[in-house]
């Protein structure tokens, strides 16, 4: 992971950069400045998950020149088998999008489904290591 991470560090760092020089010469658009930005951000992130990966699991065999195929073996992850808070996430989203249009009222109801299903999403399996598993 770690050469994806300089890899995505590097998209980071040119975005960042044509944001900063698009920002200076092109005085009358905010728009593409903001773009630019949410570009950089978002690679930014991406490398930031590739090297906090790096840093907690090491070298994958992927990685290694001396690996064999039968080093790749075994579980990879955990994978969640089923989940019902994408639904509420997804609903929340909607009523906030809803409430936009129709008023403040609909819109913090939607911000608070939103934000219940989106921290009840995070920490559903949080406890899945110490036996407890909702």
């Amino acid at each position: 992971m770690r050469t994806e991470a300089f890899l995505f560090g590097g998209v980071a760092a040119f975005f960042g950069g044509c944001a900063v020089l698009y920002g200076v010469w092109s005085h009358a658009d905010p728009a593409g400045t903001a773009a630019l930005i949410v570009a950089c951000l978002m690679a930014a992130v991406i490398s930031f998950f590739c090297a906090t990966h790096y840093r907690r699991k090491g070298l994958r065999p992927q990685d290694r020149g001396d690996a064999e195929v039968a080093d790749g073996a075994g579980p990879l992850e955990f994978f969640p088998p089923e989940s019902r808070w994408p639904l509420v996430v997804a609903a929340g989203f909607a009523v906030a999008a809803t409430g936009v249009v129709f008023g403040l009222w609909l819109f913090l109801i939607g911000v608070g489904v939103l934000g219940a299903g989106l921290f009840a999403m995070v920490f559903q399996y949080a406890g899945r290591d110490s036996g407890r598993v909702d």
